[in-house]
């Protein structure tokens, strides 16, 4: 997430002047950019309170699923809350917010970003228990351990996010405001800290997960296939297409991160720029991400399809006439539900 204005390239003959590497290209798309951030937080906001006013409606709140799919939701709403303070910053090349709120918005970035992956491979992981291993793991996926899974990833990902709140503060740099992270502090070995806050980013917070979700999909395709049970493909579809668009949208960022970690002191001023537009373009396919996936609780599920045009005819009854859904699929999911509660 840094964002860099200048940066000096040393010379082995100081008594050469070498030109400052001019980086006013490639923040200049960033900052057009940045306008798109206050319509995905808008549209996220909007979307992702919908979700939340239908499971608390039409759905049974206490339902594993539900519990793990609300605090998906809010950890998009954090992440989601840090735009529009990034957004004004990049557009007016200055940090007018304080220095509290600079650590505040950066570790909002993060602790959405962390939490989201966790309860996204727990969402998998809770769909591979009851497509393949149902029966034997009722008693796993119950409320209480739900309810401690969150916890534990609420935890870990505030944890996660000590490094950014330390090493992010604010400067003045030719007159300019600046939020981001500190080049040095006191007593600490930034670029040590930096280095290894980066890789566990990469390793426990992308790889990890994505070996879950993947051996947990496969299982689950393989346990579809045996069953022939169409009903079933349609239940794991929604969270299946949630959790590709996630990895597709956030693997190219990392992947560029990883190669301004590792290479930007090594690459030449005009490489530096191409890297500083690689940057800007895959972390707003990022963001479009969170801005997004709402849709897919929405179009992709057809049992919160039904929710959803249900409360569409209760605030506008004028739309009774016009909105057709089918009542048997609540009544279908409810006494499934109960049924399972009850074992």
């Amino acid at each position: 997430m840094t964002q860099t204005n200048i940066s000096y390239v040393t010379s082995k003959v100081p008594e050469e002047p070498v030109e400052p590497c001019s980086r006013d290209d490639d923040n200049k798309l960033g900052a057009n950019l940045s306008y798109i951030y206050y319509f995905m937080f808008v549209f996220s906001v909007i979307a992702n309170l919908l979700v939340l006013v239908v499971i608390h409606r039409f759905e049974k709140l206490y339902t594993v699923i539900n519990i793990l799919l609300v605090n998906l939701v809010t950890s998009s709403l954090i992440l989601m809350s840090s735009l529009p303070f990034q957004a004004a910053s990049m557009q007016i090349s200055d940090w007018i917010f304080g220095s509290a709120m600079c650590k505040i918005v950066f570790s909002a970035y993060y602790l959405g970003f962390y939490s989201s992956v966790f309860f996204l491979t727990l969402l998998t992981f809770d769909r591979y228990l009851a497509f393949v291993h149902f029966m034997p793991v009722l008693h796993v996926r119950s409320r209480r351990n739900a309810i401690i899974s969150c916890v534990v990833v609420w935890v870990i990902s505030g944890l996660a996010c000590i490094r950014p709140m330390i090493l992010h503060g604010t400067f003045k740099h030719f007159g300019a405001m600046y939020c981001e992270e500190f080049a040095h502090v006191d007593g600490l070995n930034v670029k040590m800290l930096k280095r290894s806050g980066f890789y566990i980013q990469l390793f426990v917070f992308l790889i990890l997960p994505l070996a879950i979700i993947i051996f947990c999909y496969v299982r689950i395709v393989i346990t579809i296939k045996k069953s022939r049970s169409a009903s079933k493909f349609h239940a794991v579809r929604m969270i299946f297409m949630i959790v590709v668009l996630f990895f597709i949208c956030w693997i190219p960022f990392n992947i560029v991160e990883l190669l301004h970690y590792e290479l930007e002191s090594l690459l030449s001023c005009e490489a530096k720029q191409k890297l500083g537009y690689a940057l800007h373009v895959t972390r707003n396919m990022a963001y479009i991400y969170f801005c997004i996936s709402p849709m897919f609780y929405t179009f992709v599920g057809r049992k919160f399809q039904n929710h959803f045009k249900q409360l569409l005819v209760k605030c506008f009854p004028r739309l009774q006439d016009h909105i057709s859904f089918n009542t048997d699929i609540t009544t279908t999911h409810t006494s499934r539900t109960e049924l399972s509660l009850k074992k």
